[in-house]
């Protein structure tokens, strides 16, 4: 456990691993990715074109059940017609007759009739006529196989039959049991013979009932152009979802029907016009895509090879590349140790080699450049010394302002005294090294300081009011002499020009922020020179007048964002007002 974490703290530092792992990751990423995307768009090409053509197949297949559905209801219409090779054209009248009397349909026997109709279709295997009046069975079979009767659901198709007694009806593939020692699976068609000859009834009066199975070799025969498989199933059923044929059994077939097939299938619909219903083909999709899976795995069969060609000579390359920087870097650690002792001269003159040559002369340097160190630390020495004196002339002044003003005291020069004090108030509280943020009482005590000076200065023309709102806590912290500069640039620039003013400072807590104001009822500004000043605050490589008002917008900014800062408002001859907006802390 101990190898391998010592491996993993040396790989990530090892410039051989990136250089592999960087020329590896450039080499196999377009490989994979091209790789993989010529793939997709080849099978998805294969995908459709197999799936539109068996589409198109399947669409032929229907054509031709439809067609062939409707010849087999003309085929059955000869019983009315008369239309059929080597028999009259003339039509009888008088169906119950001709069937019940002379046993003939048009004239013809009924058994050559059958026949008739049996050789008709290559896949009709038999044709059977039973007679309605005594139930009589006449039929004809292509292989001469011996009927049992019993077994011959007639009398259950005609019951089917009476909704629709004058269509052709359909009835689903089963095997015909019902000739000995078949197991052929057939599917029946049957139409009902209508005596015409009468007068005209609600309900037609049926002579009696053709028959003729349907070998299922026809759909066999029809989807062979489609190569199902053997897992493949094939459902043709009507508008009602009544089964009549299904390749694998009715379980299969009702799943397609209901709209649940199996997920590895694609399912392929088409109309059956004759049938109002629908033919249904369902493909597996690992049959029908299987040369595509093989050119799938050949495909990244070769990825991996050349991936794996690719990490050999990456790896290869990234060696050869990182052992003369290994070596630059094993005499670096020597000239660490405090050998200064440079490489021998580079063999080639590439970046590695340009790079110890510059190491080299970098050593010489460095041991010519040694004692000059000694130099340095005497100044340092001397720049520490120096910080110190600086430290040390504040307090000389601050005593000696205290000196003076002890001694206007003494005169009685109270007034000069207060002066001293504030001065002295206010040199402490700018030079003075601390936070950069105070506490607002802070801030206003200073701007009384500077402000009694001033009005002193100015024969009192000039008033300072506060208006503190209740919420406003004077703990909050501010950035340090923020307010000053822009009191002193009020007095500058906006009442230095009348006789007397005054200067406002509120504060108020507003959009969960302390906002505090600035305003004074001076001569204010128009509006190309807040212009000036706003573009000046808002741009900081433009320089301008306003030196105070940018210095402490910036200096606002950088401590808390560009959410806060300072914002001015005037109006000429009416006043100025400069908004400081600062963060309430938490």
């Amino acid at each position: 456990m101990t190898g391998i974490r010592k491996l993993r703290k040396r790989l990530p530092k090892s410039i051989f691993v990136k250089l592999s792992a960087a020329f590896i990751l450039v080499g196999l990423v377009p490989l994979f990715a091209l790789s993989l995307f010529s793939v997709q768009t080849f099978s998805n090409y294969v995908v459709r074109y197999t799936t539109g053509n068996l589409q198109q197949m399947v669409l032929y297949m229907s054509y031709n059940l439809d067609t062939a559905l409707r010849q087999y209801d003309d085929i059955s219409k000869l019983m009315y017609t008369g239309r059929y090779e080597g028999f009259s054209e003339t039509m009888s009248r008088n169906q119950t007759y001709n069937v019940n009397e002379l046993e003939q349909i048009n004239a013809t026997p009924i058994d050559s009739f059958l026949k008739t109709v049996l050789y008709s279709d290559t896949y009709i295997t038999a044709a059977y006529f039973v007679r309605e009046t005594d139930g009589k069975l006449y039929y004809q079979d292509r292989e001469n196989r011996a009927l049992q009767t019993d077994l011959l659901p007639t009398e259950q198709r005609k019951t089917e039959m009476e909704a629709q007694p004058n269509r052709l009806a359909i009835f689903p593939a089963r095997d015909d049991a019902y000739f000995a020692g078949s197991a052929r699976e057939v599917f029946t068609l049957a139409r009902n013979l209508i005596d015409t000859s009468g007068t005209l009834t609600r309900e037609p009066k049926v002579v009696g009932t053709l028959f003729f199975d349907i070998d299922t070799r026809l759909f066999r025969q029809l989807s062979g152009e489609l190569a199902l498989g053997e897992q493949d199933e094939l459902v043709l059923a009507n508008g009602k979802d009544r089964l009549f044929f299904s390749k694998q059994g009715a379980e299969s077939a009702a799943a397609m029907l209901s709209g649940n097939p199996d997920r590895e299938m694609i399912i392929l619909e088409e109309k059956v016009p004759y049938l109002q219903g629908r033919l249904i083909a369902g493909v597996h999709r690992a049959a029908l895509f299987e040369q595509l899976f093989s050119a799938r795995t050949t495909v990244y069969l070769a990825i991996l090879i050349g991936a794996a060609a690719l990490v050999v000579v990456g790896a290869w390359f990234s060696r050869r590349l990182s052992a003369p920087i290994r070596r630059l870097m094993k005499q670096m650690t020597v000239v660490e140790s405090g050998r200064l002792e440079p490489m021998p001269p580079p063999r080639s003159e590439d970046e590695i080699g340009r790079l110890t040559q510059s190491f080299n002369t970098m050593v010489q340097r460095l041991q010519i450049h040694i004692d000059e160190a000694y130099v340095a630390q005497i100044k340092q020495k001397q720049t520490e010394l120096s910080a110190l004196k600086s430290q040390i002339r504040p307090h000389y002044l601050y005593n000696t302002l205290e000196v003076i003003r002890m001694n206007a005291v003494d005169k009685e020069a109270d007034e000069v005294a207060d002066m001293i004090h504030s001065l002295a108030n206010q040199l402490k509280y700018v030079i003075d090294y601390g936070e950069e943020r105070v506490s607002l009482e802070q801030e206003i005590q200073h701007l009384r300081d500077y402000f009694y000076i001033i009005s002193v200065r100015y024969d009192n023309r000039y008033t300072l009011r506060f208006e503190i709102a209740a919420e406003v806590n004077a703990d909050w912290r501010v950035v340090k002499l923020s307010l000053q500069p822009i009191v002193e640039n009020a007095i500058q620039h906006g009442l230095r020009a009348s006789k007397k003013g005054t200067v406002l400072i509120a504060a108020a807590v507003e959009e969960n922020d302390l906002h505090v104001t600035v305003h004074d009822d001076g001569s204010g500004m128009n509006a190309e020179t807040l212009d000036r000043i706003e573009q000046v605050l808002n741009t900081p490589s433009i320089p301008g007048r306003s030196i105070g008002l940018k210095n402490v917008h910036e200096r606002i900014r950088s401590q808390y964002g560009e959410a806060y800062g300072l914002s001015v408002t005037s109006r000429e001859d009416v006043g100025t007002s400069v908004l400081l907006r600062f963060p309430i802390p938490d």
